[in-house]
């Protein structure tokens, strides 16, 4: 498809000298891939893309494919890498392609869509056309280069034309990726050979490029990429660097001191580009079985699970972590940024691929179901930059002209990220994470397709049905994802139920299995009241991964009213579905509280109206929402004068 040296009848010298150097970069590559990728390190969890859904989450997928990605003006996105455009000193232009890039590569393996397929080949060749003779890709101008966001932009190209070799093994594609990774080595060795000077955030950003160099000695085993994603972890622990590593067991929001200027080069606690480096260094310790790498990223992880992740699945304020999971329940300045939630999402699932640990599906899941799909609009054509916990749902503002911003172009890398996850295959048979509607191809050990079938509405209700077709009857295990939350689940193989409280949160099942068999699953979706960590105290209500919220659209008298749930001597609040379903909803429940009486004598319970966070303010007509209810301030309580000397002194 692309390049066309052998073709040509007309070569100037500048032309056989591309050629030449296309032809000597195709033969090395091809002496590589005939070595063996005998890396040290294999994921627990291999991902299986032939999947055909169904039900709420088939439904925005497809509206994502049509509504956003389909909808992108390509030439816009190429329009910046053009020669007489380089002209860029401080903006991220040459992020965007990447990213669209790299969401419509999933949702065309996701759904073999030809309007996609096309899609794809003249975005790959429109951006490859704008590749110059040293193999630059960028629009940065030449004295600017590799400042600011341009390693940055550099990376979201080459994992856009590495996730599209990926797909089809188009090795001028995957050339194209190479020399625009031996540009940035040689102009870095040309300006120093310091990546962590480079760029923003202590050097976060530009040396986030550690995930495509890993790939791409996957992809090349040319050893020069192996050293350079090393020396790139070697800069983080200089003087100068994110220091990755040796402050993985500090609180990501106390890694370095609050900078004078927010977004500046001293800032160290940048969410998105510090994840992002992580995700590359799970590549590097793949490659090299280094465990100080992979500690290094399960360290932070769980640190940002601990302090920032707040109920809904994602966090940082003003784009940067901060401590924010205690703080959650206040109004917190630009809360959410998308691409710190999608990109949350996405190394969650990295370590739960490598791990095959159920932490982290029921983290991703989480996330997914509220604070992703929250940010998404009710038809998938719009993304919001940063979305409240209590508050309004407003669209973002464009950034560098380019008629988009930086979320609404990473929102559907993250929605298309979890169809793989949802039945995946290990060395002992198959796991399912997760639980949607539809049709999953999977292969046994001993290679024989196996097709998975799910019947569900969860999660609106917590029952799942699943059948297995297969050729031969065959031994092998089946893991089945129990959610931490899921106190009473009840775990069925044709008909007989199996105790399920010796499985922990995976239910292993190993047996010989047969065409036919049958699989039922039950979890609990009681209303779980969560409890805030701060003071005053506030309450929020969860059914199974879903936070539920009160909007204004279904309260006539609006959500500022003080309530208290009731609760049952269970410890639960009953939830009961409502009756008619108002449109635009994915779930409505009605569930009991006692309001704030304003006498002495104390008021019978109301009923009032639930529904989940992503339906919450996300329609037509924009409303107020709450996800976490205040509780009134009560002197006789025990605790109170004890809380309350926590809060500084007020002055007049």
């Amino acid at each position: 498809m692309i390049d066309n040296c052998e073709h040509s009848t007309m070569y100037t010298p500048k032309m056989k000298i591309t050629c030449l150097v296309f032809a000597l970069i195709f033969f090395k590559i091809t002496l590589s891939a005939q070595a063996q990728n005998n890396f040290p390190v294999k994921d627990v969890l291999r991902l299986t893309e032939k999947v055909n859904m169904s039900g709420y989450l088939a439904h925005k997928l497809d509206e994502s494919i049509n509504n956003r990605i389909l909808a992108q003006d390509v030439d816009r996105l190429i329009e910046p890498f053009k020669l007489e455009n380089r002209k860029e000193s401080r903006l991220w232009q040459s992020e965007f392609w990447g990213k669209w890039f790299t969401s419509a590569v999933l949702a065309y393996k996701y759904k073999a869509d030809n309007r996609l397929k096309k899609t794809l080949e003249y975005a790959a060749e429109s951006l490859l056309a704008t590749q110059s003779p040293d193999g630059y890709i960028g629009n940065y101008a030449k004295d600017k280069r590799l400042q600011q966001w341009d390693i940055w932009g550099q990376k979201y190209c080459m994992l856009g034309l590495l996730a599209y070799y990926d797909l089809t093994k188009n090795k001028k594609v995957l050339i194209g990726a190479v020399r625009l990774a031996d540009y940035l080595i040689a102009e870095l060795n040309r300006q120093g050979g310091v990546i962590v000077t480079q760029g923003n955030y202590r050097g976060m950003a530009a040396s986030s490029v550690l995930e495509p160099i890993c790939m791409l000695y996957k992809y090349t085993n040319d050893k020069k990429y192996l050293d350079f994603a090393k020396e790139i972890v070697r800069q983080w622990e200089t003087a100068q660097g994110p220091q990755l590593l040796s402050k993985s067991q500090i609180d990501v929001s106390e890694r370095f001191s609050k900078p004078k200027s927010w977004y500046s080069f001293e800032q160290g606690q940048k969410a998105y580009e510090m994840m992002s480096c992580y995700e590359g260094l799970l590549e590097l310790y793949r490659l090299t079985g280094d465990v100080t790498y992979k500690y290094a990223v399960e360290n932070t992880w769980e640190n940002i699970r601990k302090t920032e992740i707040n109920i809904a699945g994602s966090g940082a304020s003003t784009e940067m972590w901060f401590g924010g999971k205690a703080a959650q329940s206040f109004p917190i300045n630009h809360y959410q940024e998308t691409c710190v939630t999608v990109t949350w999402l996405k190394l969650t699932h990295q370590l739960l691929r490598l791990t095959g640990e159920s932490k982290y599906a029921d983290e991703a899941e989480k996330t997914y179901y509220n604070a992703l799909l929250g940010a998404m609009s009710a038809d998938a054509a719009v993304w919001a930059k940063y979305t409240p916990l209590n508050g309004q749902r407003l669209p973002g503002s464009e950034q560098c002209g380019m008629g988009l911003n930086c979320c609404e172009a990473s929102g559907p890398r993250g929605l298309f990220n979890l169809p793989a996850y949802i039945v995946t295959e290990r060395n002992e048979g198959l796991q399912i994470n997760y639980f949607a509607e539809g049709i999953y191809n999977a292969k046994s050990p001993t290679n024989q397709k196996v097709t998975i079938l799910q019947r569900t509405d969860y999660p609106q209700s917590g029952q799942t049905h699943i059948s297995l077709e297969m050729i031969k009857p065959e031994a092998f295990e089946i893991t089945i994802r129990i959610p931490k939350w899921s106190k009473r689940t009840t775990l069925a193989i044709n008909g007989e139920n199996i105790d399920s409280s010796q499985f922990g949160q995976l239910a292993k099942i190993k047996r010989i299995w047969k065409s036919g068999d049958q699989i039922s699953l039950k979890l609990d979706m009681r209303g779980r009241v969560i409890e805030s960590d701060s003071f005053p105290k506030s309450f929020a209500i969860m059914t199974g991964p879903i936070v539920l919220t009160r909007d204004a659209r279904l309260e006539e008298e609006g959500v500022e009213s003080v309530l208290k749930p009731v609760i049952g001597k269970d410890g639960y609040i009953a939830l009961t579905r409502s009756a008619s379903r108002p449109g635009g909803y994915f779930m409505t429940f009605e569930a009991n509280f006692i309001p704030e009486s304003y006498t002495e004598y104390p008021k019978a319970p109301i009923s009032v109206s639930l529904c989940d966070y992503a339906s919450a303010g996300n329609g037509q007509k924009r409303s107020f929402y709450k996800v976490w209810m205040p509780q009134l301030v009560n002197p006789k309580e025990d605790s109170f004068k004890k809380k309350l000397s926590i809060l500084p002194n007020v002055t007049f």
